[in-house]
């Protein structure tokens, strides 16, 4: 709480600077005030038609258009700071700059996706698009390990770690003093001291309340090299875009990730919702690389010492007995969502079931009706969500959307023992994702998300074991027999300012 209220009073400052030069300016323009409300009145109509043409969302195009319309000059001047993607030119820039200096870090492994192609021209085709959209490469995978709990990833990366002769990489959205991260904190100490490079990405607003400014000064007295994403300062357009990724990158080697931050109730060393339910994976070998580009662009956008990373000589394979993998990190200054488009990918191609993990179920119209359509062909969709609710209001929320998924066919089970934080789809029993991307749209359309699809790996029957043992720890949601007007109205605006959560 201390945290909040420092970063509070911390932001007041700029805060207070932005109100001032606002009514100055609506000082300055006062007599020109009824030419400057016909300007506004017309950007708001302009903007209304930019709205309609554009590729977004349509519950995020609703949200504006509601909002200008009803008020022309205020909802022009909100969607101008913040509803449309050049308000963040600034922090678009930057990674555009890092992005390029890294263009040639990874290798170009066609060859891959045309093997995939040989085998299944449709899935083929799926991960060449998400290819190409990202800039990601598909590895042969190598070995793929995974985590039912945070738990057991914690222990195995206790032990990497320990390992570590080069380099250590860490990024989170989510950083805690406890347990967890004390005994990471004191391996890093250690390494340090070893000559080993070590780096810390934190989200400056996913951290606001449990890793602060001094906090990161601790870690740099230390020899620990720290840096915040996105440092929020003054109330600007890019607020929203936060930096979600999860990964912790041992000499570029070996990588661990999934929906597991470094804090105890990912452990369940603390509780608070019942049993944390969460998932996570481990990649050794070439893959690895990916996660080590998707580091050192964020690095090198917010760090004033810059990263240029040498990669191993890895065991390069163009075939592979343990499958494909394509690692990713999603950003919402893509013209598409690369996410949202990659499930609606898998349920268009889906022929027997698609099984997703989610914290959250907010869902745009596009994957809503995706999944929708595949379960009244015949497809088994289902989704696993928490039984005890970290915000109550957020639960509620993703509860107005389970009658009509229901009633389409799409099972949805809710996770007694606790809190299920997990992320992850599979289908089929030949692809499946483990990554950092809920099913809401913050995580599809807002947040910057790393995530990792598989193809004909192992790591699928480890998931999909995973998945039902789980499931026979749910309730499963039943559609209601009884149409209830007030339950309707209140979803259905629900559903309107789901954007905004």
């Amino acid at each position: 709480m201390k945290k909040i209220i420092r970063r509070i009073l911390s932001v007041i400052p700029g805060l207070l600077l932005q109100i001032l030069w606002t009514f100055l300016l609506i000082d300055r323009l006062s007599p020109y005030a009824a030419a400057f409300g016909y300007v506004l009145t017309f950007l708001a109509f302009i903007y209304v038609l930019y709205i309609i043409s554009s590729r977004n969302e349509s519950t995020y195009k609703t949200l504006w258009l509601l909002v200008i319309l009803g008020l022309p000059i205020i909802g022009a001047v909100l969607y101008l700071l913040f509803g449309n993607k050049k308000s963040a030119r600034p922090l678009m820039r930057k990674l555009k700059r890092s992005e390029e200096e890294l263009q040639n870090l990874l290798p170009d492994k066609k060859s891959a996706v045309e093997t995939i192609k040989s085998d299944n021209t449709r899935i083929g085709q799926t991960f060449s698009f998400i290819s190409e959209k990202t800039g990601f490469p598909v590895f042969s995978c190598e070995n793929a390990e995974y985590y039912p709990v945070g738990e057991k990833l914690w222990k195995q990366l206790l032990i990497d770690l320990e390992t570590a002769k080069k380099s250590i990489y860490a990024e989170y959205f989510i950083i805690e003093d406890g347990v967890m991260w004390g005994s990471i904190m004191e391996i890093l100490e250690r390494k340090v001291k070893e000559g080993v490079d070590v780096r810390v990405i934190y989200d400056d607003l996913g951290s606001v309340s449990t890793f602060s400014k001094s906090n990161a000064k601790e870690l740099i007295s230390k020899g620990i090299k720290c840096v915040p994403f996105n440092p929020l300062v003054f109330i600007k357009g890019t607020v929203n875009y936060r930096d979600h990724r999860k990964m912790f990158i041992i000499d570029n080697e070996t990588v661990f990730s999934g929906g597991i931050n470094l804090a105890d109730e990912y452990i369940n060393e603390k509780k608070l919702f019942g049993h944390w339910k969460d998932i996570g994976f481990r990649l050794t070998g070439e893959p690895v690389s990916s996660y080590t580009k998707m580091f050192s662009e964020f690095w090198n956008a917010f760090s004033k010492e810059q990263l240029v990373p040498t990669l191993p000589e890895y065991n390069k394979k163009e075939h592979s007995e343990n499958g494909y993998v394509l690692s990713y990190y999603d950003s919402p200054l893509y013209k598409e969502a690369a996410s949202n488009n990659l499930y609606i990918e898998i349920l268009s191609q889906a022929t027997e079931y698609v099984w997703f993990y989610t914290p959250y179920l907010m869902l745009g119209d596009s994957l809503s009706e995706a999944m929708m359509r595949a379960a009244e062909r015949g497809v088994d969709v289902r989704i696993i969500m928490p039984g005890i609710p970290d915000k109550k209001f957020i639960y509620r929320m993703s509860r107005s959307y389970y009658p009509e998924l229901l009633k389409s066919g799409v099972k949805i089970y809710e996770y007694t023992p606790g809190f299920v934080h997990a992320k992850a789809c599979i289908s089929d029993d030949k692809l499946c994702t483990v990554g950092t991307v809920n099913l809401d749209y913050r995580s599809l359309f807002l947040h910057f998300e790393n995530n990792a699809l598989f193809y004909n790996s192992p790591i699928l029957n480890d998931l999909k074991d995973d998945y039902i043992k789980t499931q026979s720890l749910c309730r499963e949601c039943k559609q209601d027999e009884k149409f209830s007007p007030l339950k309707w109205f209140i979803n259905g605006i629900l559903h309107i300012f789901a954007p905004l959560c």
